[in-house]
């Protein structure tokens, strides 16, 4: 397999495999789809690492697969492609991206499909699809300017030049840097700190967050009035209030 699911600690962890610079084939794209499901379904993952692996987290397309295919054979992919990346983004649980090395192109793409970014210090991120006479095709034009607004976006996407970690991190495209042996081991710390947390108000905080930051703020706030209110049906709510009450803040323990 191309991409590989681990799971412990509540942590599940989707590593790509793909020697040696976890080129994004096809069928990589179709493996991510699969195992975005997969955690999305699976009670035992409370939240998700995206991981490349000690050296990179993906040096984008797998150039030579793309570079025969035609206008009709793009048409037909490029939604599957589109849908593998919506996919991990739309994973209902915490998701951390352990970004080691390269992550350009799609690397990088499938890195902002996180919820997280946590960088390597010798990492480096970009979009150079232009330098190929492209664009991003896998979100890199929304989720990008999104997360770092347009003109940086433009910026990145119109030169397709790559930026260091510590630009990265000035730029808000990452949100910690560490050291290269350290990358992993946080995220998943992140995570796993995460996985103890109440499920149900997680998976509301990131749809509130995610479904508002499409649309206006009225709309935004009744999706947020919508989720807040649900809470107090769960358990979790249940435990979180009482514990407050008997033992003080920060104390609840959630299954």
């Amino acid at each position: 397999m191309t991409v590989n699911l681990e799971v412990a600690e509540g942590v599940g962890t989707i590593r790509l495999d793909r020697p040696p610079m976890n080129a994004l084939d096809v069928a990589t794209q179709d493996r991510l789809r699969e195992l975005a499901q997969e955690v999305t379904d699976r009670d035992d993952v409370r939240a998700v690492v995206l991981y490349g692996g000690e050296k990179v987290f993906a040096a984008g397309a797998d150039i030579k697969e793309m570079q025969v295919m035609d206008h009709v054979a793009m048409v037909k992919r490029s939604r599957a492609l589109q849908d593998a990346f919506t996919a991990v983004a739309r994973v209902p649980k915490p998701v951390v991206a352990a970004i080691t090395g390269y992550a350009l192109g799609g690397g990088c793409e499938l890195a902002l499909c996180a919820d997280y970014r946590i960088a390597a210090d010798n990492a480096k991120l970009g979009q150079p699809e232009i330098l190929l006479g492209l664009i991003p095709g896998a979100g890199g034009t929304q989720r990008l300017s999104r997360l770092v607004g347009p003109s940086r976006a433009k910026d990145l996407i119109f030169t397709g030049r790559m930026v260091k970690a510590d630009e990265a991190l000035s730029l808000g495209l990452v949100d910690r840097v560490v050291p290269a042996a350290e990358v992993y081991e946080q995220a998943h710390a992140w995570a796993a700190k995460l996985a103890q947390g109440p499920a149900v108000a997680l998976r509301a905080a990131k749809e509130a967050i995610d479904q508002g930051l499409e649309t206006d703020i009225d709309t935004g706030l009744a999706i947020e009035r919508t989720w807040f209110a649900g809470l107090f049906a769960t358990e979790d709510r249940e435990r979180g209030m009482r514990s407050f009450v008997e033992e003080g803040p920060g104390k609840a323990k959630f299954g």
